[in-house]
């Protein structure tokens, strides 16, 4: 591996779905993505410590055709799978520097999102299956910004009297959180709790997943949180595009994980680029560091998702 760079193309995860598509590469979505990090500090900084998830593995419906991560100043870079076999990058910056720059550039092929019917008209009594159990237990416990209470609980069967499918559940769950909570930057941060999020109904897309993951979790629908991007095109319709994005995931048998995306009121079609998956933000920042030094530091963040020619 280089210094300075990681390069990746074409990375296979392990199956999360029993199903395989077999439908023309003609089909989908081509989509590129660039994110670049850059902190500027008032003095220099030593002993930088950071982990990424930056790149994609590929999934079910989005295959990584290419993938770079570049680091300035230039440093070797580990990279590894981690627990939920995300694609992690790790590296430090001991020697004094002024200046971290931190880039990734991607391209994914997505395949039309198709979900079948066994996948829509699962039951939750499909989740007693040892094999289902097998992939799902760890996202239906409490995590470092979900827990599961009462009020959740209560909600949760309330959105959901009378319908008998997990897809309709979720679909519920989802379209409550777009119409009572109201999309607003600043008001929450990284470390806000799913509990304050549910009491001041407002937040961003990190706020909103993790209140969807908490609901379904409350009611045994095993939920864990997708990080990435999303394409808005030319009508310009969806929220959140303009920096990295957050959904919810429920398993549906069948199909396996599908993403449902309560700051958009919709699924998570070829229009995503999904990056990470885990029990919520803490599994899968997209940056996460320290460093010893001044705590000054100017940050700027751009992301940029285009549409390639087929």
């Amino acid at each position: 591996m280089a210094d300075g760079a990681a390069t990746a193309t074409a990375v296979t995860g392990y199956p999360e779905s029993p199903q395989t598509s077999n439908r023309s590469t003609k089909l989908g979505t081509k989509l590129s993505v660039l994110h670049r990090t850059v902190f500027h500090y008032a003095h220099p900084v030593t002993d930088s410590v950071n982990t990424l998830h930056l790149e994609p593995r590929t999934y079910p419906f989005q295959n990584t055709t290419s993938a770079l991560v570049r680091i300035l100043p230039a440093t070797r870079v580990r990279r590894f799978t981690d627990l939920f076999q995300n694609i992690t990058h790790h590296f430090e910056l001991p020697k004094p520097h002024q200046k971290l720059e931190i880039e990734s550039r991607i391209k994914v092929h997505n395949l039309p999102l198709v979900i079948p019917a066994a996948g829509r008209e699962m039951v939750m009594a499909d989740y007693t299956d040892s094999s289902v159990k097998e992939r799902t237990w760890q996202f239906l416990q409490d995590s470092r910004w979900v827990a599961k209470s009462p009020e959740l609980w209560r909600m949760a069967l309330d959105l959901t009297a009378g319908l008998k499918t997990v897809y309709d559940q979720a679909t519920a769950i989802m379209a409550w959180i777009r119409q009572e909570f109201r999309y607003e930057a600043g008001i929450t941060d990284v470390n806000t709790h799913l509990d304050e999020v549910f009491r001041l109904r407002c937040g961003v897309c990190q706020d909103f997943a993790h209140v969807m993951i908490g609901l379904c979790r409350s009611i045994g629908i095993p939920a864990r949180y997708a990080s990435g991007y999303i394409y808005n095109g030319p009508r310009d319709s969806l929220v959140g595009a303009q920096a990295s994005h957050a959904w919810c995931e429920i398993y549906l048998t069948g199909v396996g994980w599908i993403g449902f995306d309560p700051t958009n009121n919709t699924l998570a079609d070829e229009r995503f680029v999904k990056i990470a998956v885990g029990r919520d933000y803490e599994d899968v920042a997209p940056v996460r560091g320290s460093y010893f030094g001044t705590g000054q530091c100017l940050l700027e963040v751009d992301v940029v998702v285009e549409k390639l020619a087929e």
